[in-house]
């Protein structure tokens, strides 16, 4: 099993996440969600295989989220609205995402959510 592994390397949860993915020698291909931000499709089927809503997505303590005020906007925003939103700049984006070749999606860390991952 290998993972894509999108993250922003200064960003301290991201960089823990990482470590935890070498400690457990788990293969994965690093993309920085600034330089190479995830298109509208691809967050839409990450969403989906989720199973999550929208929101989650959503880096809420970034400050973009807080400039935007989204915490006011996004209820009167549709679904694909949202994802073209968080298309448009990956600071958006809670981080670090972890999608596996098997279709499963892990936003956030938290080592308790990821410790059932094998290498």
């Amino acid at each position: 099993m290998s993972y894509l592994f999108i993250c922003y390397p200064k960003c301290s949860t991201c960089r823990k996440a990482e470590e935890f993915l070498k400690e457990r020698g788990i293969a994965y291909r690093f993309r920085n969600i600034v330089e190479e931000r995830p298109a509208a499709g691809e967050l839409a089927k990450w969403i989906a295989a989720s199973g999550l809503p929208v929101r989650r997505f959503f880096n809420t303590s970034g400050m973009l989220y807080r400039a935007g005020k989204l915490s006011e906007r996004l209820p009167g925003m549709s679904d694909a609205e949202k994802i073209e939103l968080l298309a448009s700049d990956g600071m958006l984006v809670k981080r670090p995402l972890l999608v596996g070749d098997d279709g499963s999606v892990r936003v956030g860390f938290r080592p308790e959510e990821w410790a059932d991952l094998k290498a």
